[in-house]
């Protein structure tokens, strides 16, 4: 679109410009005798909607294992549930995705009623109470010392994960969140709108390859660390979390609790580590 841009106090004559896709995407659930039900309305970037549903549904703990997932299916088309097979471009044409679920799968539906509708820049919205979140099913880091890293790898971690934010170059408007070996390198990356369907993402992409846990994995995230965030980390067994913003009081605590590294502000050579400080050097 065009748009008219003022610097400096003069105007200048309007030129393109580039925003981020916004639109809702409706997650569904199909059962072994053909019904199916919408468990929740997310407002999300197209694109990579299968690991999007795949890691939402694993991280609010409705789904634990893979194998519990029949087939993936956009608006009618299946796109399988193996990460070389899902979709990356009819997610652009569609806003429906369903998830079949294989025989014997018992949902729990009053977990998904606390979540039927999420918006793009606070996922935890229409939540029913924070002690749900809490008996997620999300357990206890088994190792509270390691991995360990310094603060130089630390340090780097923004740069390298801007150098891979192709849209946010284009567009300014995405959040991102990567996750990195204990050596430094990126692993993968995705970005989004909302802050937790940029993890959900990430998340879903190494649950549907049954990578989980991600016990030996670094998460940074490019904003804040929300309460919401942090609970999908752990979720998926990561033990350290860098973001570039602030945590919320809430995001501290929860960190602790369950044994978690949490490391905020980090920027200009400098971080501050709120929580499992034995891991960072």
């Amino acid at each position: 679109m065009a748009v008219r841009r003022v610097v400096a106090g003069a105007v200048t004559e309007d030129s393109p410009d580039v925003l981020a896709v916004e639109e809702p995407l409706e997650i569904r659930i199909g059962f072994p005798d053909s019904t199916h039900r919408a468990i929740s309305i997310t407002m999300r970037t197209p694109g990579d909607d299968g690991e999007l549903a795949a890691g939402f549904l694993f991280t609010e703990g409705i789904l634990t294992s893979p194998d519990q997932i029949k087939q993936i299916r956009h608006c009618g088309l299946k796109i399988g549930k193996v990460a070389s097979t899902l979709d990356r471009a009819a997610a652009l044409n569609s806003n429906t995705i369903r998830v079949d679920l294989t025989d014997g799968v018992d949902v729990d539906f009053k977990r998904l009623e606390r979540h039927f509708y999420t918006s793009s820049s606070c996922g935890v919205c229409g939540k029913s109470s924070i002690d749900a979140l809490r008996n997620s099913g999300a357990k206890k880091l088994a190792d509270l010392d390691n991995p360990k890293i310094n603060s130089e790898l630390i340090n780097a971690l923004p740069e390298r994960l801007r150098a891979s934010q192709d849209v946010f170059d284009q567009t300014g408007g995405l959040h991102a969140s990567a996750l990195f070996t204990i050596d430094g390198d990126l692993d993968v990356v995705h970005e989004d709108v909302g802050r937790h369907n940029a993890l959900d993402k990430v998340i879903g992409a190494k649950f549907l390859e049954n990578k989980l846990p991600l016990s030996d994995k670094i998460l940074l995230v490019s904003g804040r660390a929300s309460f919401e965030l942090v609970q999908k980390a752990l979720m998926a067994g990561i033990p350290i979390m860098v973001a570039v913003g602030a945590p919320s009081s809430l995001a501290v605590e929860l960190a602790n609790e369950f044994g978690m590294s949490l490391v905020g502000f980090v920027r200009d050579g400098s971080f501050n580590v709120y929580t499992g400080k034995v891991r960072i050097s």
